[in-house]
């Protein structure tokens, strides 16, 4: 989330560049944005994670990834230039849970889209676009895991690019994802495993199990990736 910022400059790209990754909410995101910071210091960047907004330092550039709260205007002005990735087709899927959302609608290619921080949510400048590959058999923890990789990837890449990045206006007409709940994790009895597989992809086993109700029972299912199908043949079926 986002707010309000200056006009950018791209003349005022830094030579020296301290950097700040901001990740507001711990949870999955933690070893992907350690990583970050230890491949910038490893290229010889002064880089530094921070957890919370009160703590980012004055700087050049600020990576906001996984965050939740609305970065207030005051902590955005402490650097250069801001940045936030959303994986999406910007402007289509601004709001929540892109990917889970683009997955649930069978998209296996996903757009991800790093862009300038703007007072208007998921509306700035698009610097960077990737695509997530994926080959439909993911569960949750891979999915992030690649989604993860794909954040690091991209944010290293602007962060040691030598000259300043290429500013390109989101255009056409925005659409909405709205925040998932656990509520979403619900399947129908009456549909088959296969025809919610995707559902089933998305679901976390701890915080938003896949869940059913059946005779005026609740019931969860939990699902873990064990390795490849049984070979028929070989097992002598």
């Amino acid at each position: 989330m986002t707010g309000a910022t200056e006009p950018l400059n791209p003349a005022d790209w830094p030579l020296e560049r301290r950097i700040a990754v901001v990740v507001d909410t711990p949870g999955w995101f933690d070893p992907f944005s350690e990583a970050l910071v230890d491949r910038l210091e490893k290229h010889g960047l002064t880089a530094r994670l921070v957890r919370d907004y009160i703590d980012v330092p004055v700087g050049d550039i600020a990576f906001y990834l996984s965050c939740m709260k609305v970065t207030p205007p005051a902590i955005l002005q402490r650097n250069t230039w801001n940045f936030v990735v959303h994986a999406s087709d910007l402007p289509k899927g601004r709001g929540f849970s892109p990917i889970v959302w683009q997955i649930l609608e069978g998209i296996s290619q996903i757009p991800v889209t790093l862009i300038v921080m703007t007072e208007a949510v998921d509306a700035g400048d698009i610097v960077l676009r990737h695509t997530l590959n994926l080959e439909g058999n993911e569960l949750n923890s891979a999915i992030r895991d690649a989604l993860g990789r794909k954040v690091v990837e991209m944010c290293f890449e602007v962060a040691v690019e030598e000259h300043p990045p290429r500013l390109t206006p989101q255009t056409g007409d925005a659409t909405w994802y709205k925040r998932r709940t656990s509520l979403d994790s619900r399947l129908d009895p009456d549909l088959s495993l296969s025809a919610q597989f995707n559902l089933l992809r998305t679901v976390d086993n701890e915080r938003y199990p896949a869940f059913f109700e059946l005779h005026g029972r609740r019931f969860t299912l939990l699902i873990n990736d064990v390795g490849p199908a049984l070979n028929k043949e070989r097992d002598g079926k």
